[in-house]
């Protein structure tokens, strides 16, 4: 008797979907556990307010009770812990069961609601390990997105209350690429680069954003005799158009913009549907020159991104910097119009 092969498959995958729902619900019922922990401690806390150390003595105190018995969950760092998440999210509905603990361990170093929002937002909605929530906060995304884009508008994206009408809300400048493993002081031919993004596609998708589909690698144009190749093309199905890559490992020059141009206005009237959005193109360059970028380029275009790489994460520091030149630098615009 034949017997149809299928169902081999289909029950393996509702065992491994069983499975990994009976982990996250055990994993969301222990970072509610730990809520209740906090928030005794806490209520414990109010109680000897009166003494400053109460609570420095009673997280030792429980610690030196409960981790003979439980373990090193009950560590003081560990107790400290439990004591925080209560303080960061006080309404225990706030929690989700999407997360983990390990994803919520992360969260509470996060030092503003609207950012503990916003990789929330992405986490769920990406369905993100706790590894890939980890890069994305220690390479600052959130603190990216702003350098061209306001906090209500990042968040509302996040939280899919709008979709991105504008790639720049979406593609970040700089796009970090330590995972690569590439040593920043070394000279690349732009080959060495493709090659190491298409090996390492999956981080290099997470790194562009949301909505992001490979599409091809060295694509080549037919125009007229002449052949031409793109570097990378991808597809955005939130922004629904073709987005071409063209890696340039020197300095950006108005040529470099030209080609891109010329690939883009291609595929623009030759691969878009009617029902798709205008052609996206990026220049991944190592360095840049925003002002010959704006001048090579008409007014109030939005079809191509000049986006420099690096090939390490930078401090929080040197970022937040950065978003500071970048908010100081559109007032001095703004007052200029007004006058």
């Amino acid at each position: 008797m034949l017997v149809n092969q299928t169902i081999i498959t289909d029950i393996k995958t509702i065992i491994a979907q069983s499975k990994d729902k009976a982990i996250r619900a055990v994993d969301h019922q222990r970072t509610l556990m730990y809520w209740h922990i906090g928030k005794r401690i806490f209520e414990e806390e109010q109680d000897g307010k009166e003494r400053a150390d109460y609570g420095t003595y009673l997280i030792k105190y429980l610690s030196e009770k409960l981790q003979p018995e439980f373990g090193s969950g009950f560590s003081i760092r560990q107790i400290n812990l439990y004591r925080q998440l209560y303080r960061t999210f006080p309404i225990v509905h706030a929690l989700r069961a999407q997360l983990s603990w390990t994803q919520y361990k992360l969260l509470l170093g996060v030092d503003s609601e609207e950012k503990r929002e916003f990789y929330i937002a992405e986490t769920i909605k990406n369905n993100w390990t706790s590894r890939q929530l980890e890069r994305q906060v220690y390479s600052n995304l959130y603190e990216r997105l702003l350098l061209s884009n306001d906090k209500d508008s990042v968040l509302a994206v996040a939280k899919n209350e709008k979709l991105p009408s504008d790639a720049k809300e979406i593609i970040k400048d700089p796009m970090f690429l330590e995972f690569l493993g590439l040593k920043r002081e070394a000279s690349y031919y732009e080959k060495d680069l493709e090659n190491a993004i298409i090996t390492h596609l999956q981080e290099f998708l997470l790194e562009l954003g949301n909505g992001f589909s490979f599409v091809s690698r060295q694509k080549r144009i037919h125009l007229d005799g002449d052949e031409f190749f793109v570097d990378l093309v991808f597809y955005n199905r939130l922004l629904q158009c073709f987005v071409i890559i063209e890696i340039k490992t020197h300095k950006l020059t108005h040529q470099d913009i030209g080609q891109l141009q010329m690939y883009v206005n291609y595929y623009d009237r030759i691969e878009k549907l009617s029902h798709e959005n205008p052609t996206i193109g990026i220049l991944l360059c190592a360095h840049k020159n925003d002002t010959v970028v704006k001048f090579t380029l008409p007014e109030e275009q939005r079809q191509i991104i000049a986006s420099q790489y690096k090939l390490y994460l930078p401090t929080e520091k040197q970022l937040l910097e950065e978003v500071k030149k970048e908010l100081d630098s559109f007032e001095e615009k703004e007052n200029f119009k007004n006058k």
